[in-house]
Formats: structure tokens, sequence, C-alpha cells
């Protein structure tokens, strides 16, 4: 079973093509506070390691609610022109080339979230979606000083109280820092700060450094809830992939039609779905006049929409849109097509 692997161009993809999860013959994750009616207690108290230090182990999913403000941090991103040069012809070429769309490791793409945390006292290994991971090492040891250029760096970490600081170099230049193309250089520097306040959240800031690609160092928050009594579907990226094939011509290719304001405003407000597979997780996003032009905002950053017709939208990464009215005239949802299938985001009232 294979989920879409559309580039994450704002967010937009990535959140209408969640993580597949799936039950393992209902069974429960052992060893969790739960609360009386059996579910996880996520206000219950930070595990910790026998070293005393906090225990970030655990299956951790993006936390919906926090999607407006990384939305509002991955659009503070300052390239410098030669790089912002890139991304524009990137974009233009539908991001075609593209690591996920290549089935490539992400690298350190800002816009790519934990799946699993697996910790020992000397080290933190993190596991993506599919068979991607990193090793995060706490034995003490110095970053390399000459590394050799690698996918996902290196990565060391050292403890400051109860957060956990993580340092990592050593970065090829063949992977992008967001899904909207921009580029980076070997100089990339990648600082992480992790936090579990309490057993069922996690917070993340990372911040990205390098005076070869970017003007200013560019800091993203994220935060994630525990997921329990669930495990990831396997997932490989070049199994059924069906994305390349059809990301052919170029952005300016697609032909917008001038739609009244008015008629733009009414499409305006608050729209929620839930995920492929995850009827207990429902993410809210919304639609927004600007400029008399439609944009998401929530999902992550700000994503114009280009008019393909009066009720029919695209965004940059080729998703399109289409506005559904009832027997009344009033907009009830949305549908969002996709290569995997069509996702239904109704309009909350």
């Amino acid at each position: 079973m294979a989920r879409c692997s559309f580039i994450l161009t704002a967010g937009v993809i990535a959140a209408f093509s969640f993580s597949a999860q799936a039950q393992w013959l209902d069974y429960k994750t052992p060893g969790i506070p739960r609360t009386k009616d059996g579910k996880a207690d996520l206000s219950a108290p930070t595990p910790r390691l026998a070293n005393g230090k906090p225990d970030f182990s655990g299956l951790w999913r993006d936390d919906e609610k926090a999607g407006a403000a990384v939305g509002k941090a991955m659009d503070a991103l300052r390239p410098k022109p030669w790089a912002e040069a890139i991304a524009k012809k990137r974009k233009q070429e539908i991001f075609r080339d593209s690591p996920s769309v290549l089935c490539l490791p992400p690298g350190p793409q800002a816009d790519i979230g934990v799946e699993r945390i697996i910790q020992t006292p000397a080290m933190l290994v993190l596991l993506y979606d599919g068979t991607l991971y990193r090793q995060i090492f706490l034995d003490g040891r110095s970053l390399e000083r000459d590394p050799n250029p690698d996918w996902m760096g290196y990565s060391v970490g050292h403890w400051d109280g109860d957060t956990l600081v993580v340092e990592s170099n050593g970065f090829n230049d063949r992977t992008w820092l967001d899904g909207q193309g921009h580029p980076h250089t070997e100089q990339l520097r990648v600082t992480e700060v992790f936090r579990r306040p309490d057993f069922g959240h996690l917070e993340l800031t990372k911040t990205m450094t390098d005076p070869g690609a970017l003007e200013q160092p560019w800091t993203v928050p994220f935060k994630y809830v525990y997921d329990p009594d669930t495990e990831p579907l396997e997932y490989v990226c070049n199994e059924n992939e069906r994305d390349h094939a059809h990301l052919v011509g170029k952005a300016s290719d697609q032909k917008s039609v001038d739609v009244p304001r008015a008629v733009l405003a009414e499409y305006a407000g608050a729209y929620e779905f839930h995920p492929p597979d995850r009827a207990d997780i429902t993410i809210s996003f919304d639609l927004a006049l600007e400029s008399d032009q439609l944009v998401i905002t929530g999902l992550g950053p700000k994503e114009p929409l280009t008019a393909l017709s009066t009720n029919q939208f695209t965004s940059s990464d080729g998703t399109t849109f289409d506005v559904i009215k009832d027997s009344g005239g009033n907009v009830t949802h949305l549908i969002a097509h996709i290569v995997e299938g069509d996702i239904k985001a109704v309009r909350k009232k």
C-alpha cells in the first residue's frame, strides 16, 4: 500500500495526504498512562529514562492546531537572490525534480515531520515516513569538522536541563530547504531544540543557518501529539509511484480566468477534513481573499490558488479544488483532487 508521494508544496499536499497508519490487531500500546475510559492520558507527566532525562520515545503525529503558526514561520524564509531564482524556476517546472517526486531522501527539509522516536541514553533515532531514519548521537562526541556531505547530515546532541539541543551539519546540496524549491549549500547548519512538556506532547524548534543561501537564520516551530494504539504502515516511495508522469509542462501553461471578487468572497471561510484512513483526526484550514485571489492558510505556508473556472482552483503543485454548493447556492464543501483519490473538506458553520 502506497500513499500519495506528492511534493510538500506549502504544506497543502502534506496535509491532505496524511501518512497511513493502521491498527495492529487492535493491540493497545503497552505501558502508557491511560484515563478511566482507556484512552491515552496525554496530560500525564513526562516519561523519563533511568538517567532522569526526558524520554522522547513514541509514535508522533503533527498537531493540527499548530498549522497556522508553522505556516507563518515558513513564510519568514529569506533566501538570497540566486536561491530565490532557483525556487521560482522549480515552481515553474511544477517541482518535477523535487527529492519527493524522485523518491530521494529529503535531507533537512523544514516541513518533514517526525514519525517515531526511539531513545537510549547514548542515541536518539528518528524514523520518518517509509524507511528513512536519522541517528543523533548523545555520547559526547563532537560534530565532524570536515564531513563527507551526506543526504541526512550528521547530528550530535547535548542536554540543557530537560531540553535536548541537536546540532547537524554535513548536508549535500542536492536536497531542498522546503517544498517550495528553495536550495541550500553545503554550509548549511541546523539546530533543533526538543522538549516534551508532558506525556502526550512534543515540541521541536528547528533553526537553519546557511550563509551561502540565506540572508538570515530561519526558525520554524513544530508541535506533535502522541499517537497511541496504532502503527505506521510500510511505505516505499518507488512502489506504485504515480506522480512524475503527470508533472509535465510548466506552471505558466495553466491559464487563469477572472472570477468576480464577490464570488471569491463566497468561498472564503473555514474548512475541515479527515486525512485518508484517519477518521479520528480533524484538520482545519482557511480560504482567505487577498488582492482578488484566494489563498489557503493554516496548512503550512500561505498558498495562492489559481482560478481555472468560477468554482475550480489549483495550487502551484497541480492539486485542484472544486467548490461545491447546495441547491440553495450555499457553499458546503471543497473536493481536493490528488493522485490517490479525492478528499472532501467540509465548510465549518
